[in-house]
């Protein structure tokens, strides 16, 4: 295992040529890691729900970057029509070399479901991304050397986060349900690496250590409300900062598909990008296995790696 002592995005090599993908790259970690990546030539497509935000993002990273070349996409990950719609504009168009699933929602108070019908949490950061994944694909498979940056939590070690009842039917905590899409998060992605081990595909997993973004905003009663305010000046780093692990797995070459990464600091919240320690039994293969079936299941999506791969 290779790991650099210190490592900040002015070590990013020339991203000339290569398009990054980024779900949520309207904000937050998302639209950092997209003004890193465009400051080092490569252009980027933001994906978010709102044209509006999307092109003021896109606007935000030609500020600080003139020369950027940015693309947006309208995507709502828990609408699998409107995850169809924009991975079939990509698939049939573009060469995806960084694809970012980034896009996420936590701590939903009560218990809502997708237009589909899915819990919103599990729904919008696993499964919308499991569904937008295995049909952008084809724009994945372009790339000479893709890479597949899934962005998780520590908060998948959490034993609440165990994906018995995925779809929370039986009970729902708020937290619970995050801790839940967080881990599948990591699963989904080592067997991703499982399958896809003989082709050029790299897919890694990050935690962003902890930062005060939009994914805070919501609430579960007055003392959260009260707290979060207090606890984001006091505990939690920037954006900009939680984006390193992401920017790490996307560019370096010391990374291999498969890792988990988070920063090194103190309790993991900040600081140069390092492999992590899994949630226990995130590796088994049949959990993966298990997962990747229940996700084409609930979403109708099949994700054959090895019928695309011979397309």
């Amino acid at each position: 295992m290779t790991t650099v002592n210190h490592w900040t995005p002015g070590d990013i090599p020339d991203q000339a040529g290569r398009t990054a993908l980024i779900t949520g790259g309207n904000s937050g970690i998302g639209l950092e890691t997209a003004r890193a990546l465009a400051r080092h030539g490569a252009r980027v497509i933001l994906a978010g729900r709102s044209r509006t935000r999307l092109g003021q993002a896109a606007e935000a990273v030609r500020a600080a970057t003139p020369e950027a070349r940015t693309d947006t996409l309208v995507l709502d990950l828990s609408d699998l029509s409107s995850v169809r719609d924009a991975a079939t504009r990509i698939a049939e168009t573009e060469t995806v070399d960084l694809l970012f699933n980034n896009a996420g929602v936590m701590n939903l108070p009560e218990r809502r479901t997708t237009h589909d019908g899915l819990e919103m949490t599990v729904g919008t950061n696993h499964l919308g991304h499991f569904a937008f994944n295995a049909q952008v694909w084809p724009a994945v498979r372009r790339s000479p050397a893709p890479r597949v940056v899934t962005v998780s939590a520590i908060a998948a070690r959490w034993p609440v986060g165990r994906l018995e009842d995925l779809m929370s039917e039986k009970s729902y905590r708020a937290m619970g349900a995050y801790a839940k899409s967080k881990r599948a998060n990591i699963v989904y992605t080592l067997e991703l690496a499982r399958r896809t081990a003989s082709s050029p595909v790299e897919a890694l997993v990050v935690h962003p250590g902890a930062a005060m973004t939009n994914l805070q905003q919501h609430g579960t009663g007055p003392l959260s409300r009260m707290v979060t305010p207090i606890a984001a000046r006091l505990l939690m780093g920037s954006a900009e900062g939680a984006a390193w692990p992401s920017l790490y797995a996307a560019t370096s070459p010391h990374v291999q598909s498969g890792w988990f990464i988070g920063p090194a600091g103190r309790d993991q919240t900040s600081g140069t990008p390092r492999p992590a320690k899994l949630p226990t039994g995130a590796d088994d293969p049949a959990e993966g296995r298990r997962l990747w079936a229940a996700s084409e299941q609930l979403t109708g999506v099949p994700f054959d790696i090895e019928a695309e791969a011979a397309a």
